[in-house]
């Protein structure tokens, strides 16, 4: 299993040594080839994406859906290249080439307030430029997310992300590290649209029942952290960028309905539905978001359940 990893790690850098040695553009030409085999050629996936937009979109045709994952196919390709390059090509003289922050006041108001932020961002886009660009603008955030199961991998994708400052907590086992950076006025960078289980918020994404962490909406309601949803989107030109805001929920003039998880969680997921319906060829949609709604009995149904059986 080591030998495995470590082999995928190796052809990884392997491609990656070749990506950064040749003009972005070329890079964007591949790409495309690369979402027409993944798309219509290997069809990978494609019931869960197929599943995904019909939920969203019911009335899409099945010309515009197979358009739509080949799109994001190709975003997904895109991403990848871009990771690999922006180290060499973005840097903190050069930035404006590359990034038009639409809601600039908005967004920098909060970045550098004193009070810690609670950032929500999604599978959209390009989200791991959004921790890149916002530590080399100077200010640092914690980002909550999953290990890697491949190792070398892992340290690989976490040492893009540090490069700027951009620090990295585990999925499980960082409430301790996440309390630290809320009390001490930090960013913490969360995405969203992350299942949560039977036991998660349930709320509506996209017209669809899912399952959110009920501890987003809590950073912002016992923590005093404003809660600001955000995104990263890929323009017409690789390398390029648009960042901007959907809303921010502030505690010191938050609405006293959204005072109260579910409608807390409810309301980010809608602000992330409104990016998502305005750019969803770069949405994630291979990504498993929806999973059934569990059923909820009552103690007497269950005996009868289990009398029946």
């Amino acid at each position: 299993m080591q030998l495995r990893t470590f082999a995928e790690y190796l052809a990884l850098q392997v491609i990656l040594s070749i990506v950064q040695v040749l003009p972005i553009e070329t890079c964007a030409r591949f790409c495309r080839g690369l979402a027409w085999l993944a798309n219509d050629v290997l069809k990978f996936r494609r019931k869960v994406i197929d599943e995904n937009i019909v939920g969203v979109f019911p009335d899409m045709p099945l010309n515009e859906r197979q358009e739509m994952s080949r799109k994001m196919w190709y975003h997904l390709f895109l991403m990848g290249c871009e990771i690999a390059q922006a180290p060499r090509k973005i840097h903190d003289s050069n930035w404006r080439r590359h990034v038009y922050i639409r809601d600039k006041v908005q967004m920098t108001n909060y970045l550098i307030d004193y009070r810690p932020l609670v950032a929500v961002s999604g599978h959209l886009g390009n989200f791991e430029m959004g921790g890149f660009i916002t530590g080399l603008l100077g200010m640092p955030s914690y980002t909550v997310a999953r290990k890697l199961d491949n190792p070398y991998l892992d340290e690989f994708i976490n040492k893009f992300r540090g490069r700027n400052g951009q620090f990295i907590l585990p999925k499980d086992g960082s409430a301790v590290a996440i309390q630290e950076v809320i009390d001490s006025g930090g960013i913490l960078g969360i995405l969203g649209d992350q299942h949560a289980g039977t036991k998660g918020c349930w709320i509506d994404f996209l017209g669809r029942a899912a399952s959110c962490h009920k501890a987003v909406a809590l950073f912002t309601l016992s923590g005093s952290a404003p809660m600001m949803v955000s995104y990263c989107k890929q323009t017409d030109r690789p390398l390029h960028y648009e960042i901007g805001c959907t809303g921010v929920a502030d505690p010191l003039d938050m609405q006293d309905e959204l005072q109260d998880v579910t409608q807390l969680t409810q309301w980010y997921n809608d602000r992330l539905a409104d990016a998502i319906y305005d750019f969803p060829e770069q949405y994630w949609w291979v990504h498993r978001r929806w999973k059934e709604k569990p059923v909820r009995r009552t103690r007497k149904q269950k005996q009868a359940l289990e009398k029946a059986a």
